[in-house]
């Protein structure tokens, strides 16, 4: 549900954002119709006296343009849900203003179809049919109020005009249709993207881990083993391997299935007790192979010392209230030792560990 809010309200104030920059437009339309009147009035012929222009064509309607784009920021800022519709009704004002001003330029009426076609970029079909209700609302009152308007028109303008803007107001629907349809596609092909690469993540994390203790498998050991020991030289590491004690006893006696359980359990022991750049994995069968890195041999003994103590005195239901113990090997890496030296050096130390006794760590002394 967070989430969900949140996603909304990010989609608010992309929209929000949308009208600010659609206001921000309305001012420079106001401001760049401003400078063309002044250019025609000083350097072109020009039906009109210098108090008629001033005040009757440039300064009044200025006004009235820049007061409705004003009450627009004020309404969006302060009443945010009649945000698109003041920016609209503005739009519709300076369309108004515009080809009352310049109705002797033919095509200056599909002034009209600025605000129609700008409602598509909001996605609302709503906001679409009301921005062409008020395009022809203008229309109507325009050659209602302005005889010189309404004189200048013909009977077939008369009908072509709102039959342009009704046509207009249907494209502009479909246009937002077509998009919205390409939006739910890239929806759709962004949601597969994302399935397809969290299905990949979950392989790749499949394919590197055992899935019973969910440590890291036997192949993926070897892949950082054998970086280890390219990069021993810069980042010292030790290797310690882990038996489980009488792992077949508890096979036979209680079950493979309880084997399982008590793997998952030691598996899950040791990576609570690893340092997140350390390495388990579960080698194979019972036994486990650690990485540990960047630690003395004191520290990297008294990390599995905390395991094996931790597995000794863990009494399980399905033993019937026993503990199981685990046999350790440890040894640190120093060149010129190979790999395969490290690798045979440590398992001799758990094999020494598990005829001393079991229970039990040997390291090299």
């Amino acid at each position: 549900m967070s989430d969900r809010h949140n996603s909304m309200a990010e989609h608010n104030m992309k929209l929000s954002r949308w009208v600010q920059k659609l206001l921000l437009s309305y001012w420079i339309i106001i401001a760049v119709h401003g400078i063309a009147q002044l250019f025609c009035f000083l350097f072109l012929p020009y039906p009109a006296t210098a108090l008629q222009f001033y005040v009757h064509i440039l300064i009044l309607p200025t006004i009235i343009m820049s007061g409705v784009t004003l009450l627009a920021q004020f309404v969006h800022r302060k009443y945010n849900v009649f945000g698109f519709y003041s920016l609209f009704f503005a739009g519709t004002i300076i369309a108004v203003m515009i080809i009352r001003l310049n109705y002797d330029i033919r095509i200056i009426t599909a002034a009209f179809l600025l605000p129609i076609f700008t409602s598509v970029i909001f996605f609302r079909r709503g906001l679409t049919f009301f921005s062409g209700a008020l395009q022809l609302g203008g229309f109507g009152v325009l050659y209602v109020i302005d005889a010189k308007f309404r004189g200048y028109l013909s009977v077939f303008d008369l009908v072509a005009i709102p039959l342009f803007l009704v046509a207009g107001t249907l494209i502009a629907n479909i246009i937002r249709m077509s998009g919205q349809e390409l939006l739910r596609d890239l929806q759709a092909t962004l949601t597969a993207k994302q399935d397809l690469i969290v299905e990949n993540a979950l392989m790749v994390k499949l394919s590197k881990t055992d899935a019973l203790t969910n440590l890291y498998n036997h192949i993926s050991f070897h892949e950082y083993y054998n970086k280890a020991v390219e990069y021993a030289a810069a980042v010292p590491f030790h290797l310690a391997l882990i038996d489980i004690d009488n792992f077949k006893s508890i096979n036979d006696s209680f079950g493979h299935r309880t084997g399982d359980i008590i793997l998952a359990r030691v598996g899950q022991l040791i990576k609570e007790n690893m340092a997140t750049n350390d390495v388990a994995a579960r080698y194979g069968g019972e036994e486990f192979a650690l990485l540990l890195f960047e630690k003395s041999p004191e520290e990297a003994l008294q990390t599995l010392e905390k395991i094996r103590i931790q597995l000794s005195q863990l009494h399980h239901r399905e033993l019937n209230g026993k503990a199981v113990t685990v046999s350790i090997g440890l040894k640190g890496y120093a060149a010129p030792l190979t790999k395969e030296q490290l690798f045979e050096g440590t398992d001799a130390y758990l094999y020494a560990a598990k005829n001393g006794g079991k229970n039990r760590t040997v390291i090299s002394s």
